[in-house]
């Protein structure tokens, strides 16, 4: 039994706003394509045809599912719905042949989603009839409802949040819960950017446009971005200051080991549950280091905390040697400069702890000895040996 048109479109539900918005952007989609300068009409709206192109699977799929329960339902012909899916489908036929006519005849049928996105590239490819200015170009090349320059946002909000407030000494501007998002963050704002450079580069072969972006990007944003330019510039700014930032923390609390670029994000979320407690969470392997170079990490961060101002309250000074010890263990297979620069860190603070020059805390301050025994020679490269015999020479007495 046929259902009435009422029913029929109580049941469509949202499936009807999505088959209303695709009958509007078909519309004016056919009406560029069908103009005589069509590249510059397509040129003024690339976002357009992204948002076609991006909608074109779910609205192939809800009126493929809307025709089989129509024909096994028996919905009326005159219905509103039935009359709204059959024009959807007539302007959704007459905008593939319109972009099959425009594209280039070598090119194999493929979907419209595809299709669309490949007519955007043969557009772009083509430049402007009779040339533009730099930054109408480089709207043409970035349309705002890019997925990359949605992802690059979405992390620039982040950054913008954590590190635009006021922060007092040298404590962390973001708690546990903002170093996580910090640490997804950053791997999604690099790959987004690296994608719209790289995108500037394959349209714009003379190379104007991403020069021109890229002697902005380091400026401050003046004003709240609209253009799919000015939200790429914002992006990559507030990228720029939270990895400056990022990696100034982390040069202070690991001095004087040099963190790698992939290692910054999964490092803060580790400083950020520590806090200012003596004794924190070790620090686990993962993607992003091994074993025992997250070994090579404690032990730096140790020695970066130990060598400030003795901190305040009960401290236990054989725990601290402790914790050294064990990240020492961990990393006494590593190689390289970070490895050495520890290494020589050691070796000082053992010769001017017995000198009685130690400059920073590095333990108890009052225990320094007025000359050096047991000295250990640069031949000594393994770290569990040198800190043990750091601890010698800030455990001996007179």
């Amino acid at each position: 039994m046929a259902s009435s048109p009422d029913n029929l479109s109580a049941r469509l539900e949202d499936r009807a706003d999505l088959l209303e918005s695709a009958r509007l952007r078909y519309r004016a989609l056919r009406g560029m394509l069908d103009a005589f300068f069509w590249k510059d009409r397509v040129r003024a709206h690339f976002e357009l045809l992204r948002e076609v192109a991006q909608a074109q699977p779910e609205v192939d799929a809800t009126l493929a599912s809307l025709k089989r329960r129509a024909a096994v339902e028996g919905w009326p012909r005159d219905a509103s719905p039935v009359k709204l899916m059959s024009e959807v489908e007539r302007l959704r036929e007459a905008v593939e042949r319109l972009v099959l006519k425009r594209l280039p005849e070598a090119d194999a049928p493929v979907p419209l989603a595809q299709a669309l996105l490949r007519l955007e590239e043969v557009v772009l490819e083509a430049g402007p009839l009779l040339g533009r200015r730099t930054w109408a170009r480089a709207i043409e090349l970035l349309p705002r409802n890019l997925p990359e320059l949605r992802a690059a946002c979405a992390a620039a909000e982040v950054f913008e949040r954590v590190f635009k407030r006021p922060v007092s000494g040298g404590a962390l501007p973001f708690d546990e819960t903002e170093a996580g998002e910090l640490r997804r963050a950053f791997p999604l704002a690099a790959s987004a950017l690296e994608a719209l450079w790289r995108r500037l580069e394959h349209f714009d072969t003379s190379g104007r446009v991403k020069d021109f972006l890229v002697r902005r990007a380091s400026r401050a944003p003046l004003q709240v971005p609209r253009s799919g330019p000015e939200l790429m510039l914002h992006a990559a700014f507030w990228h720029g200051v939270a990895l400056a930032r990022a990696r100034g923390l982390l040069d202070e609390r690991l001095s004087p080991l040099v963190p790698f670029e992939g290692e910054v994000p999964e490092l803060l979320p580790w400083f950020a549950a520590r806090g200012g407690r003596e004794e924190g969470p070790g620090l686990l392997a993962g993607e992003a280091f091994s074993d025992g170079r997250a070994g090579l990490l404690e032990l730096a961060a140790e020695l970066a905390r130990l060598s400030r101002e003795r901190p305040s309250g009960a401290w236990n000074e054989e725990a601290a040697w402790t914790r050294l010890w064990t990240a020492a263990r961990r990393a006494r297979d590593e190689e390289g400069a970070d490895v050495e620069r520890l290494r020589d860190a050691l070796r000082l603070f053992i010769l001017l702890r017995g000198q009685g020059q130690t400059p920073a805390r590095l333990f108890s301050p009052t225990r320094a000895q007025a000359r050096a025994s047991d000295d250990v020679g640069p031949e000594v490269k393994d770290l569990p040996s040198l800190v043990r015999a750091a601890r010698n020479a800030a455990l001996r007495q007179e």
